[in-house]
């Protein structure tokens, strides 16, 4: 009995796609990345050089039956082997590289937004430093010592006491000049 392909009612439809292609593309991505890391590493290039001095050792001490790889003609399937991890790991690698080429760009223009916000916030600040200053040497200007707020009182207060009795003079001699 065939099994039908029905889609699952407890998931919207194309969720469960998209997210495995994302997944093994991704997981993909971390696989080159790691290919790309480890060859760069003094351990691969030992493990390299082991593995060729294995091979030539094996294919030229052991005897005729045991080798796989004649000496005589170059070690052909030795060639090969190296030929095809080389034309293996370039590739990888690239890819690798144009992953961290995308990573990096993304962090690029975080960093130009992050630069922007700065950049604003630093003019605001500024802007701002600058209307403290202003109101702060307007402050400043207008500083009234108690010496100085003595001597305004003291002569509000004569301008005041002359003005009480000049209408009250006034109103004196214009009481008598009417009289």
């Amino acid at each position: 009995m065939a099994r039908s392909r029905s889609p699952q009612l407890d998931a919207p439809l194309g969720r469960g796609t998209s997210r495995q292609r994302s997944t093994s593309r991704d997981r993909f991505g971390r696989f080159t990345e790691w290919v790309a890391r480890a060859m760069g590493t003094p351990a691969f290039l030992l493990i390299l050089t082991l593995f060729c001095v294995l091979w030539i050792c094996w294919n030229t001490l052991l005897p005729d039956h045991l080798r796989f790889d004649d000496a005589a003609l170059g070690f052909t399937a030795l060639t090969l082997m190296l030929s095809l991890q080389a034309s293996y790991a370039a590739p990888l690698i690239l890819l690798a590289q144009n992953r961290q080429d995308d990573r990096d760009r993304v962090q690029i223009e975080q960093d130009r937004q992050r630069a922007e916000r700065n950049l604003a916030d630093t003019e605001y600040l500024a802007r701002e430093i600058v209307a403290l200053r202003m109101a702060l040497e307007e402050r400043t200007n207008q500083v009234v010592t108690r010496d100085v707020l003595r001597q305004e009182l003291k002569a509000l207060l004569a301008e005041l006491g002359e003005s009480d009795h000049a209408p009250a003079a006034e109103r004196r001699s214009g009481g008598r000049s009417a009289s």
